[in-house]
Parts: structure tokens; sequence; C-alpha cells
């Protein structure tokens, strides 16, 4: 395990071994639910939670001026938040939560591979990138450059066309990246890593003092539904589309456009699409509304936007075409019978 101190733990609480933790800043699970110095720290992990539900990414106490006393409450939030969300069960909170902290680590790695009078923090960075992820990472000049089986392997499910290959700067069989190119590049698996680190968390003892945010956490939940797409009548195209944002992953541009476009050919409402997005690294309602009423042609120009056909979206790598898609030249035509002349 890497050797963290204070800051890089508040930084990347993921990394921390909880228990171990805990007793060495010498407090029990116990005390946080009944010292009311503590409770506060319960509290502070609930609004950690809850912003994460909400998809914004918690703003913590580091990312000011921070001081010794505040670190230690920044892991100890994290590490009650995951403590509540193992008491509630709530796996749609989980998603939320561990996709947001992914988001939070994300910028913090960033900046320290952006530090380069700073090479500690700089080593730190490449350090978890290589243990977490296998990514071996080394700096040439102002570039990250990884080797080429490692990016194929890592960028396998990016569609922009920017991640391709042939569209990046290699040599001698690395590939260069800047300091945000290489950590987006994990992003999917640290989201992954921070989930699994909860649910493999041993699911404590429930105090009289944690009923209460447990129960506001189910409350919670509540007001994100899991999303069920039924079945076959839907283009392979469709389907991956919706599993990419079910998961909390990035959809393209080009794909949200695709997706928008063939639910409102298919009758559904600008209200029944727009929870399909709420998944989405980058959500935001209001955005997500106004763009879904511009494709329904209720507002901008008026004009309706139809589903791009399926030679345009093998253009921009969402095709993913399997043998009933034979014949048709549209998502819009998968599932409909061929008439065949007599």
């Amino acid at each position: 395990m890497i050797n963290l101190g204070q800051d890089e733990m508040a930084k990347y609480p993921f990394l921390a071994d909880s228990g171990q933790y805990l007793k060495d800043k010498g407090f029990t699970l116990e005390q946080f639910g009944t010292d009311p110095d503590l409770k506060l720290i319960v509290d502070k992990a609930y609004h950690r939670i809850e912003a994460a539900a909400e998809g914004k990414i918690y703003r913590s106490d580091i990312d000011e001026h921070a001081k010794d006393a505040m670190l230690p409450r920044e892991v100890f939030s994290f590490l009650l938040a995951v403590v509540l969300l193992k008491l509630s069960g709530m796996q749609t909170l989980i998603r939320r939560f561990s996709l947001a902290e992914s988001r939070r680590a994300e910028k913090f790695l960033e900046r320290d591979l952006s530090k380069f009078s700073e090479k500690n923090k700089e080593d730190l960075a490449i350090r978890i990138l290589e243990d977490l992820f296998s990514i071996q990472v080394k700096k040439q000049n102002n570039y990250f450059v990884i080797s080429v089986s490692d990016y194929l392997e890592h960028s396998i499910s990016f569609h922009e066309r920017e991640w391709k290959l042939v569209n990046r700067r290699v040599d001698a069989g690395l590939v260069f990246l800047t300091s945000h190119e290489t950590v987006r590049l994990v992003r999917k698996e640290l989201g992954s890593y921070i989930n699994s680190k909860i649910q493999n968390a041993n699911v404590p003892t429930m105090s009289d003092s944690f009923k209460e945010p447990v129960k506001r956490l189910e409350s919670l939940a509540k007001k994100f539904p899991t999303i069920v797409v039924s079945s076959t009548e839907y283009p392979p195209c469709i389907k991956h589309a919706i599993e990419v944002l079910e998961k909390g992953e990035n959809l393209p541009h080009s794909g949200r456009f695709m997706l928008g476009t063939y639910l409102l050919s298919k009758g559904q409402s600008v209200e029944q699409i727009a929870p399909l997005f709420k998944n989405a690294p980058d959500y935001n309602e209001k955005v997500t509304l106004y763009q879904l009423n511009h494709l329904a042609g209720s507002s901008g120009s008026g004009t309706k936007y139809i589903c791009p056909s399926c030679e345009k979206l093998k253009s921009q790598d969402l095709c993913f075409i399997i043998p009933e898609c034979d014949g048709i030249i549209n998502p819009l035509q998968f599932g409909k019978k061929k008439i065949v002349n007599a």
C-alpha cells in the first residue's frame, strides 16, 4: 500500500486503511455516534453523500489553505460516509458517491501531476496510477508517456475521435499525454476502485446515533429511482448508450444526440427521457432539459431533429451492429420486418 502523509490522505481517503486510521488517531466508530463534537463529522459525512447524489463534487476544506486540524476531519468524513452508505444499503447512492469521489480525486491527481516544482507530489500521483491501475507512467519534458499497449487497454471505452491512437502523438512505442489526459484515462477505473472499496467494507453495527442519518439517506435515495430499460426492442447502439449512462460513465455529445433523437422519435417525452442522463458525470438538469427541448423542436428554431443514420453512427464509433441490424439504414428501423416484393 502507498504510504501517505496526512495531506495526501485527505486528498485520497479511499487509499486509507479505514480501521487502522481510526485506531491510529485514537478513535472508535462508537465515539462518533456518542460524542457531541464528533457528531458534527457525522453530519459532514451525510452532506458529503448528499452533494454526490446531486451530481456535485464535494468542496473540501483542503481546497483552500488547509490547516493540520482540518485534515483528519476530511478523512473521517469520507470514512463515515462509507459507514452510512453501508448501513443504508442504498446502491444508487453508493454509485453516485463513488463517481463524485472519483471526480474529486481526479482534480487532485491532475493538480499534483502538474506541480513540476514539487516532485514529491508528482511522484505520488504517478505511484497511484501505477499501483492502482497498472499504468507505467514516465515524464518526458512537459508530457507524460505510457506504452501503446497500456493506452489501448485503458482507452478502449472512449469513442471520441481525439482518443483514437491514430490521432495521438506516438514515438518509439510511447503515447504522449497531458496531465489532464493521463488522469482522464483512468476515470472509469477510479470510480470502480472506490466503489469496490465501499462494497468490500465491513458492515458495522447500527448504533442509535447513526439511525437518523441512515433514515435520511433512505429518503434521499427515493429521489433517484433506478432506471430499468426493458428490452429487445431497442437497437444495440441505443442499448449501449443507455448502459453507459446507467454506469455513470461519459457518453459523448454525438451519443447523447443519437439517444435523445431516437427516443423522441419513438414518442417519449422530454420528461421521460431526461432521467436517463442523471448519472452522467457532467449532468446538469437545466442544460439537459434545454437540449432535449431543442431536439424536440419545442425551443430555439423550432426544428425537430431526427435520429442519425447507421452510416453516420458508424463514422462516430457509436454502431454496435448485430445480425438483427441487417438491412436497416437507421436505428428507427430496428425490429421492423422487411417487406419482400413478390
